[in-house]
């Protein structure tokens, strides 16, 4: 019985709340079962669903719940400040302390590592991180945290960027303050999109926590499709692919033909689609089945005709918040060509910076960067720009697609070195003369990887087919 508890209320690395875990889809069901009885007191039922989300980060991130619990509490009582301060210093100071709070415990536990490991390459020290934030809990609370490393956070990057703009919107005048603190922890951390996004704006949520239950036949067999595809996408397309090729020619890169490397770049071209999308349905659906819409993050990103477009259709909350609270707070396009073409540099710069503590993730960043500000100046010039011809339609998703898979290298590389060898392989040792015997050794993973483009690229009319059987 006291393992059994244990399990339950524990902690636990081994167990972590995931949509493609048991543990989940039991956390789940109980979840459903005591909404069903409280569903209709809107108070109780915000309430419930706050602590509910609070014992999902626990049970998925420990004691950094206690992070998940400050930056709640920090940006609710800046959010009223903001609001309710009569002088214009004081609201700034509130917009410029919620910012500053969020980035600092952003950049303290996930960039800490690349700037001292970028100062010691640079200068030729051989400075050490020690975790100062755990060294003071110890001295002060008595705990035992290990102060000789920083752990990341889950979800730490979603829920900052959620944060910041709560309080920038309400400084903005776009939103009033959450009334209640509850209601506000709800929202921050409610547990579908609480680790892997989509990023939330509180004037799309906040509304909802105000507003009866309701959900349609329709809706329920919505949610039920979006549940049931993320889970297929990401287990029998997006796992499988990478447990049984792609994981271990991005581990040895040097070990593979260049063939293969290839192969595994256009597969994981495919995986994290699969797997980031999917992660977005399930949170979708299951967010839905308790009554709360969430904004659609994909849309068939691979089908974009451009890499403007593309990343319109790509994590969709992640690129309209650089937009809004990034690019155009530092100009966006009204500064002329060239201050436009350094403000998205600095935005896209930034976005692969957030994606990972990595040069190589601002590197992907600046590619696509520049992919960008290439195609602006393409498309003045190009005489296919507004064909829509299905041939120039085919051809510009074909080389828009290639080139984002071409910048995955960086995306997926453990280092530059990996990222370095990948291309050797693929310009220096192709071996041509192995792929029939690669395809065959492969074909099972080769032809999951053909079925999830399939499913990617069939006219959108027989997905809805699909989807209204449900």
């Amino acid at each position: 019985m006291n393992q059994l508890l244990s399990d339950i209320f524990l902690f636990s690395p081994e167990k972590p709340l995931l949509f493609t875990q048991l543990y989940f889809w039991i956390f789940y069901f109980v979840i459903l079962v005591v909404y069903s009885i409280i569903y209709k007191e809107r108070a109780m039922r915000n309430a419930f669903l706050f602590a509910a989300s609070l014992f999902f980060y626990w049970k998925t991130s420990g004691l950094f719940f206690l992070i998940l619990v400050f930056s709640t509490v920090s940006d609710f009582y800046l959010g009223n400040l903001i609001h309710y301060s009569r002088k214009q210093g004081w609201k700034k100071f509130g917009v410029v302390m919620s910012v500053v709070v969020n980035l600092f415990m952003l950049s303290y536990f996930k960039y800490t590592y690349l700037f001292v490991n970028t100062v010691n390459s640079l200068f030729e020290l051989d400075l050490q991180v020690a975790n100062h934030l755990a060294l003071w809990s110890n001295t002060f609370t008595g705990t035992r945290f290990d102060t000789s490393v920083i752990l990341l956070p889950v979800g730490i990057s979603f829920y900052t960027f959620q944060t910041i703009s709560y309080t920038v919107d309400i400084y903005r005048g776009k939103v009033d303050p959450v009334k209640h603190i509850l209601d506000f922890g709800f929202y921050v951390s409610f547990f579908p999109q609480l680790v892997a996004g989509p990023i939330v704006r509180a004037a799309q949520f906040v509304p909802q926590l105000y507003k009866r239950y309701h959900l349609t036949r329709e809706e329920f067999g919505f949610a039920l499709f979006l549940i049931l595809k993320g889970l297929f996408k990401k287990i029998f397309i997006g796992d499988y692919i990478a447990v049984n090729f792609i994981d271990r020619v991005f581990a040895d890169p040097m070990g593979f033909s260049g063939f293969e490397n290839l192969m595994a770049l256009y597969g994981y071209s495919l995986q994290v689609y699969v797997d980031f999308s999917g992660y977005t349905d399930i949170a979708i659906g299951v967010a839905l089945l308790l009554g709360f819409r969430l904004p659609k993050n994909f849309n068939a990103p691979y089908k974009a005709t451009n890499v403007g477009n593309f990343w319109k259709r790509w994590h969709i909350s992640l690129s309209s918040w650089l937009r809004d609270y990034l690019y155009i707070p530092l100009g966006g396009n009204r500064k002329g060509r060239v201050m436009t073409d350094v403000n998205l540099m600095i935005t896209m710069l930034l976005g692969g910076l957030w994606h990972g503590a990595s040069w190589h993730f601002v590197v992907w960043g600046g590619i696509n960067g520049l992919g960008i500000v290439v195609y602006k100046l393409w498309k003045k010039i190009s005489p296919y720009e507004h064909s829509t011809h299905w041939a120039a339609t085919l051809w510009k998703i074909f080389l828009t697609f290639n080139f984002i898979t071409f910048t995955r290298i960086w995306f997926r590389s453990e280092s530059m070195e990996k990222a370095n060898q990948l291309i050797h392989q693929v310009t220096h040792s192709f071996h041509a003369e192995i792929i029939p015997q690669v395809l065959w050794s492969y074909r099972l993973v080769f032809a999951v990887m053909a079925l999830g483009y399939f499913t990617h690229w069939v006219p959108e009319r027989w997905k809805l087919a699909l989807m209204n059987w449900y």
